[in-house]
């Protein structure tokens, strides 16, 4: 069993990646993965983020090296590929605005210095959201992509010790051209997972390309693999990580719909056994998961992944999630940050501790009041608003540009300005990935009028009978029903009315 965690500002010091998709992320040996590029509300990046895994901190080096456009480093970019090889990254390719790039940067994690490197040979055309991997310690092999006009399906090699490219000659059945596919190096193949394909469709085969060591003398040649268990749908964007035994594969984009296609955006864990050679579900426990996305990106820390940005068609991506085994000391902590929990009970719900007996029994009343359950195990964890980091980062942001003195002040006034945001929401406007906080903030304000007023009963908040508190029993918006959404809502904006 595993569980998602959202990562709090406990976990690391310093400042995490700012929102942003169609990133690179890599892991340098155990000691420290980095993020580069990537872009956010049409802008494109050229920044470095390292997380020191041991230290556990964040934080931007000051590169030195080969300047471009002015500046040291690569432009701004995304959807580019980036490898490691010992502490050098490689990067190659992506865009920056409606431009494909074709040039081959390498950065020295080391001294932190950038050099764009001359290589030559079979040189590959620019492009982006193609895929990349390393062979041993010494050669990467690239392959597809978009050159702006066609979807690729052709396969490089890169020597990075002569920085010469060879293009492969492949024999035999070819995969259909694509891009936004991955690419994973599994012992002495290539594996090729998904992508979108020439004239849009999106695919999910899986390909295997075997040739790639030098000492194998292989003739080079692509086998499709249709492999047992439950294999994961048609999708581009997505990522696959090693783990140990197995590949993890999550999120992506799809279509959905026959007549009518329309974007679908995913949020599932997938495994590929590599002992069973088949697709598992990974067990997840019933904790809320990501909101879904796609160009992301995944990256292993020992026996957790980080999950950091992407896109869900509609927004950018700043959270950071952990995926962790059972064992691991964050596993029991919600996705949301719950400090202050709700009383406990003693032996029995009628025996609350002294201290806590009015705020306790206040809760129990208001559930026992709706007809909801209240033994221990189901009792609802509510943050205060200071507890709840989604909440909070989506209220900043509508706040941005403001002086704000303290962290107080600016807490106050993020959850003013977020109510005042869903106050003026329809059912339409309202995004998905703000029903996690809606929910927990119609909860919060319930909790807390009716702790204030004990007294009162639903009828004296002006609404008929229990249906005034339809959701709150709710444990997380991922129980909820896109037709719940309107009358939640309603009920939501009712409540800052009381």
């Amino acid at each position: 069993m595993h569980h998602w965690v959202r990562a709090s500002s406990s976990d690391f010091a310093g400042a995490p990646p700012q929102p942003r998709s169609g990133h690179t992320a890599v892991n340098v040996g155990k000691s420290m993965v980095v993020v580069f590029g990537g872009l956010v509300d049409k802008k494109f990046l050229n920044d470095i983020i390292v997380y020191d895994i041991e230290n556990k901190l964040w934080f931007e080096p000051e590169c030195t090296g080969s300047v471009s456009e002015g500046k040291v480093g690569p432009t701004p970019r995304a959807f580019h590929v980036a490898i490691t090889i010992d502490c050098h990254i490689f990067i190659f390719g992506g865009r920056s605005g409606g431009k494909r790039l074709g040039d081959f940067w390498v950065l020295d994690t080391d001294i932190w210095q950038w050099s764009e490197l001359t290589s030559f040979g079979d040189l590959p055309t620019p492009r982006d959201f193609s895929a990349a991997a390393a062979i041993g310690n010494q050669k990467i092999v690239l392959c597809g992509g978009w050159d702006g006009k066609k979807w690729l399906s052709d396969v490089y090699v890169m020597d990075t010790m002569s920085l010469e490219w060879m293009e492969l000659s492949v024999s035999g059945s070819l995969p259909p051209p694509r891009c936004g596919h991955t690419a994973t190096m599994v012992e002495k193949r290539l594996l090729v997972f998904g992508g979108r394909g020439g004239g849009g469709p999106i695919m999910g085969d899986l390909w295997a390309l075997k040739g790639l060591i030098d000492e194998e003398r292989e003739t080079p040649g692509w086998t499709q693999l249709k492999l047992p268990g439950q294999a994961p749908s048609s999708r581009c964007g997505h990522t696959v990580t090693s783990g140990g035994h197995y590949l993890l594969l999550f999120g992506g984009h799809g279509t959905g719909g026959w007549l009518s296609r329309y974007d679908v955006y995913y949020n599932d864990t997938i495994i590929l056994d590599r002992v069973t050679a088949q697709w598992k579900r990974l067990p997840i426990s019933n904790d809320e998961p990501p909101p879904p996305r796609a160009y992301h990106t995944m990256t292993s820390i020992g026996a957790r992944h980080l999950l950091i940005g992407g896109f869900d068609g509609k927004s950018t991506f700043g959270d950071l999630w952990w995926l962790v085994p059972e064992d691991d000391p964050i596993a029991k902590r919600s996705s949301v940050p719950q400090l202050r929990n709700l009383p406990e009970t003693k032996e029995s719900e009628r025996e609350l501790d002294t201290e806590r007996g009015q705020e306790g029994s206040t809760i129990v009343d208001l559930q026992k009041e709706m007809g909801i359950s209240v033994s221990s195990g189901l009792r609802l964890q509510i943050p205060e608003e200071s507890e709840d980091e989604e909440f909070v980062e989506l209220g900043t942001r509508l706040i941005e540009g403001d002086v704000i003195d303290n962290r107080a002040s600016m807490i106050q006034m993020a959850a003013e300005a977020l109510r005042q945001h869903w106050k003026e929401s329809t059912p339409q406007t309202l995004q998905l990935k703000e029903l996690g906080s809606l929910l927990r903030d119609y909860q919060r304000l319930v909790t807390r009028k009716y702790t204030a007023q004990s007294s009162l009963t639903s009828t004296d908040f002006g609404l008929p009978g229990k249906q005034t508190f339809t959701f709150y029993h709710i444990r997380s918006s991922s129980e909820l029903r896109m037709d719940d959404i309107p009358k939640l809502l309603e009920e939501y904006k009712t409540t800052l009315l009381i």
